[in-house]
């Protein structure tokens, strides 16, 4: 399978289209955020904020659903938005999301411009780290 052409007016407007449906009535702070799959198909999420703070979820968690709820596959890029429009940088634990359901040459627009993962999130951690250390000896004193 070759890999589709970005597009990022469009992937950025879809971010923005889901970004309008998002749901933050405590931080009035939406996001949204649209992702280019490696089949060609996009896949879309947007923040939803609950009363106890701690259990809102990022508009990249939606995504992520998104991605397992039409078929799976991988990233190859990503657009994410703020309430204006603007690119803006995924929190931590929502570049490990992308790092995970991505490549390390997932490409993602952010405020200095499109970068890979790979430079998003250096020395990430992921699922092939499990299986590598899982084979390593405990540590001996």
């Amino acid at each position: 399978m070759s890999t589709p052409e970005v597009d990022w007016d469009l992937l950025t407007a879809e971010a923005i289209a889901i970004m309008a449906k998002a749901y933050a009535p405590y931080s009035r702070f939406k996001v949204g955020v649209a992702g280019l799959m490696d089949d060609g198909r996009i896949v879309v999420g947007c923040n939803v904020e609950n009363a106890c703070y701690g259990l809102g979820l990022c508009a990249e968690c939606g995504m992520v659903s998104n991605i397992h709820a039409t078929g799976g596959g991988h990233l190859v890029a990503v657009a994410c938005v703020d309430q204006h429009g603007q690119a803006l940088m995924p929190c931590g634990r929502c570049r490990q999301l992308l790092w995970e359901h991505g490549t390390p040459t997932t490409l993602l627009a952010t405020p200095e411009g499109i970068l890979p993962m790979s430079t998003v999130l250096p020395q990430a951690f992921g699922p092939q780290d499990l299986v590598d250390r899982a084979e390593e000896r405990s540590f001996q004193a």
